[in-house]
């Protein structure tokens, strides 16, 4: 019998790579990598098609006989996520997919009462509505974490004034508020929702997280690594004008200490992902022995 193809929109960013992975370790299905730049793919997919989220007429004809899809988009690359979104489900509609598939967020602003303004959650989440009424015969949502990665990537440790190493943010350290996981993790979960759309397949929302860590954890994880960082908190308005972007950071976090990354009434969503996925995750400890030298 032939392999249903499942086709991963993103196939070359940190989420689809883990999904593409997670999909072909599992092997019950064919993969499609949906990529700009198919010339340039070096992943593990069986096959690589062009697709962009700004073209309807791509996204249609890189869907097309895939039984189901994995849909992703980057707001840090200036993506207007709504409309790159809806032209996600409208071409998914249009080739008669089964499954779809929604990389999101918890919506902020609903979440806090318009409290604290974090486009690259709510804009994400601002899709969910228009998946949920497009009829497709499965549908699920999937929230990536805090990663793992970002503690040696976008969010690094730097060099301070004293000398040390670390990290200067307006979040108390003390407070456990970050829902974190290695992203590969996520392709579990999607493999996983794939596999079981009996189970997850109206509209479930699986949100991955490992833990539930303070920076004070974090740093303790390094420790017991061997590697020592210091932390300063420091006032919201201050950090805003470190750099272009952090005023976003700012509002991030402060709704982090307020109700968590993932929100409040998270756990049976987690638990969900958990459930559904089909391998363990990966711990803080194990990812840093593993991948910071």
């Amino acid at each position: 019998m032939e392999k249903k193809i499942i086709a991963v929109v993103g196939a070359t960013g940190l989420q689809g790579k883990g999904v593409v992975n997670a999909l072909i370790k599992d092997g019950t299905f064919r993969v499609r990598a949906i990529t700009r730049n198919p010339d340039k793919y070096e992943g593990n997919a069986e096959e690589v098609v062009q697709g962009d989220l700004t073209s309807m007429e791509s996204l249609t004809n890189a869907f097309k006989d895939a039984y189901g899809v994995f849909v992703v988009t980057n707001f840090w690359e200036g993506a207007d996520e709504l409309a790159q979104g809806s032209t996600a489900v409208e071409s998914a509609k249009k080739a008669n997919v089964n499954h779809f598939i929604w990389s999101t967020l918890p919506n902020v602003e609903e979440i806090s009462n318009s409290q604290f303004d974090v486009p690259h959650f709510t804009g994400k989440a601002k899709v969910d509505e228009l998946v949920k009424n497009a009829g497709f015969a499965n549908y699920t949502f999937v929230q990536p974490p805090f990663y793992f990665q970002n503690l040696t990537g976008q969010l690094a440790a730097q060099r301070q004034h004293d000398g040390s190493i670390g990290w200067i943010l307006p979040i108390d350290p003390s407070k456990k508020a970050i829902h974190m996981a290695d992203i590969n993790d996520l392709g579990k979960v999607v493999a996983g929702a794939f596999l079981n759309p009996q189970k997850v397949g109206d509209g479930s929302y699986l949100s991955l997280a490992t833990e539930l860590n303070s920076f004070n954890d974090v740093l303790a994880a390094f420790k017991e690594n061997g590697k020592e960082f210091s932390f300063n908190q420091v006032p919201g308005d201050v950090f805003s004008g470190f750099f272009e972007g952090a005023g976003e950071i700012t509002q991030m976090l402060a709704y982090f200490e307020a109700h968590t990354y993932m929100g409040e009434n998270a756990d049976e969503r987690i638990q969900l992902a958990k459930e559904i996925a089909t391998e363990d995750f990966t711990s803080l400890n194990n990812w840093i022995k593993q991948n910071v030298n």
